[in-house]
């Protein structure tokens, strides 16, 4: 095996990439690649590197033992640049390395949980960040902690995973919500009885089915959503009533194109936490993060990190 150099630095990325992605599909999206090019670059390494590392088939897409010892050296390799870049960057004064993040979707409204407010008032900390954002579930993010895969996640989490770290960060009021043409969209408030919400098709989060459906003491659900944005659209056909997030619900609200349905009865709050490992390497990313999501929330400053995550 010849050395390393610049570019199968960069193969060894696009490697690590396919890997976290599960499969070629993902892949190509996650590196913008052409089947060819990937399978070229895939190829250049294995030859590089003297050996296959995974294998396509009827069976899926796996790692042969040889690609899984591969991709755990790689992990530790970029660790060790990241490490090494925010060591040598702090010495001098300067926030350098890479940052992974995720949160959950349908938050871009919310003057809380807004990322892109977060971000603005981070990267004017350093010019040498880089920041791998990811969209996904509660259960996603929490297992893209405890697997490495991620280093911050905010999102509403109700069950709290070993070995991590919470801050609270916001309380999302949710509210009950119908659109244009839905048979309840017109009847006053005052004549909206229970007969008529458990009447109606309603519409639930897949990952918190059962809790919507106890919210509102509604027998079933006729529509299942991961994302809010898949919710507004259930919402929005006039069939189906359900949960929103008022940052997202009243702004439909506003434009006549959907409304609340008793917000006395039917409403919860939702708490967000920003989930991270405690003592984890990227310690000063990681607090000027927390420090300019904190300040964009409306909770009090969490306490700062020692060098050990305490």
């Amino acid at each position: 095996m010849r050395h390393l150099d610049n570019i199968d630095l960069r193969l060894l990325r696009v490697f690590m990439t396919l890997v976290e992605a599960g499969n070629f599909a993902n892949a190509l999206i996650a590196l913008n690649l052409s089947q060819s090019t990937l399978s070229t670059h895939l190829a250049t390494l294995e030859k590089t590197l003297g050996g296959a590392l995974c294998l396509r088939g009827r069976r899926g897409f796996r790692l042969t033992p040889f690609g899984e010892e591969t991709y755990a050296a790689v992990k530790r390799l970029f660790a060790d640049i990241d490490a090494f870049q925010q060591r040598i960057g702090g010495y001098n004064g300067e926030l350098v390395g890479r940052l992974r993040v995720g949160v959950v979707d349908g938050v871009v409204t919310s003057p809380h949980l807004a990322l892109q407010s977060v971000i603005n008032r981070f990267m004017t900390l350093g010019s040498n960040v880089f920041i791998d954002l990811m969209l996904g579930t509660p259960q996603e993010l929490e297992l893209a902690i405890t697997n490495g895969q991620r280093d911050i996640v905010i999102g509403p989490f109700s069950q709290k995973a070993p070995n991590i770290t919470y801050v609270p960060i916001h309380n999302e009021q949710h509210l009950l919500y119908c659109g244009r043409g839905h048979p309840l969209f017109d009847v006053p408030a005052a004549l909206i009885t229970q007969n008529l919400i458990e009447g109606a098709r309603f519409s639930v989060r897949g990952y918190r089915q059962l809790d919507d459906l106890y919210r509102v003491d509604h027998p079933r659900a006729s529509g299942m959503v991961i994302h809010m944005e898949a919710q507004v659209m259930l919402i929005l056909s006039g069939r189906f009533i359900g949960f929103l997030p008022r940052h997202i619900g009243d702004t439909w609200a506003a434009q006549g194109a959907m409304r609340t349905l008793k917000p006395e009865a039917y409403q919860f709050k939702s708490m967000h936490f920003a989930a991270h490992p405690p003592g984890d390497r990227h310690q000063p990313l990681l607090h000027a993060f927390l420090e300019a999501l904190v300040a964009q929330s409306d909770n009090p400053p969490p306490p700062r990190l020692d060098q050990n995550g305490q």
